[in-house]
């Protein structure tokens, strides 16, 4: 009985390890990685789901604002067969396209106020955070294993 709770709840069921670089060059579009799989008991992944979101922050003490974007979303239908305490590595790539405000397109086409906008955004304390997240769907699991790391994207 316990056994099967266990197995419910993903207690002892499959773990996932991102693994990625901790830098991406903006123009390439495109994060390629590895994911780990390991578990106690054989288990199957039904499906992968990606996400690259960007996390927007500007302002100061309390008028900080924070604001979220989806920047890319990829889910991969593929049946993984994960054998008892082995672990399994799955190659991956995930594409992007990045989203520039106007203050930053003005800044990358318009030489004269490239300085004068940097000065603005870090007078406003201006900053993009990006994470990169991945969810594996187990059969006869109601919680899913996840992971995410901090990445870094150069423009």
């Amino acid at each position: 009985m316990l056994g099967r709770v266990k197995k419910w709840l993903g207690i002892e069921g499959i773990k996932v390890q991102l693994i990625v670089p901790e830098g991406v060059i903006a123009r390439d579009g495109v994060i390629q990685g590895q994911l780990q799989f390991y578990s106690m008991h054989a288990q199957t992944i039904s499906s992968l789901h990606f996400k690259l979101i960007e996390k927007y922050i500007r302002g100061r003490k309390k008028r900080r604002l924070t604001d979220e974007y989806l920047l890319a979303e990829k889910e991969v239908h593929q049946l993984i067969e994960v054998p008892e305490k082995e672990v399994v590595e799955i190659d991956f790539d995930l594409n992007f396209e990045m989203v520039h405000s106007q203050m930053d397109e003005l800044q990358s086409k318009n030489i004269l106020l490239r300085g004068l906008i940097g000065a603005a955004k870090k007078l406003k304390s201006v900053r993009s955070e990006y994470r990169i997240e991945v969810e594996a769907d187990v059969v006869g699991t109601a919680l899913n294993p996840f992971d995410r790391k901090v990445i870094t994207i150069a423009g």
